[in-house]
């Protein structure tokens, strides 16, 4: 993964050598976070991501990163990621969408009890 990153970030520097700028990503960033739920809150002067993991089979989540923006900043994250999602689909083609609007709680799996 560390490979790929280090790709990605070179082809980011000379894609941008005009505008050169120096990003340090340690490696406990590096290693990301999984997250299968993002809330996103707004108030006048900012916008809030929180990335949150919902375990199969339990109705609670714990947020696992949380994202704090401008709302310029914000758009231009929407647009930069809407350019990846094209992109994305035409390589790979369509992304299913989900049947409703908030993932099952118990992800398909059967429930238990203990």
């Amino acid at each position: 993964m560390a490979l790929s990153l280090q790709n990605h970030l070179k082809q980011f520097k000379m894609e941008n050598q005009e505008n050169q700028m120096n990003i340090e990503l340690s490696e406990d960033i590096a290693l990301g976070v999984y997250s299968n739920l993002a809330i996103i809150t707004h108030s006048p002067v900012e916008v809030v991501c929180d990335f949150v993991q919902m375990m199969p089979g339990m109705p609670k989540g714990k947020v696992r990163s949380r994202v704090l923006m401008t709302p310029q900043n914000a758009k231009r994250f929407l647009q930069a990621l809407a350019d990846n999602i094209e992109k994305y689909e035409q390589n790979f083609g369509p992304i299913d969408e989900p049947k409703s609007g908030f993932p099952p709680m118990n992800f398909g799996t059967p429930s238990t009890m203990a």
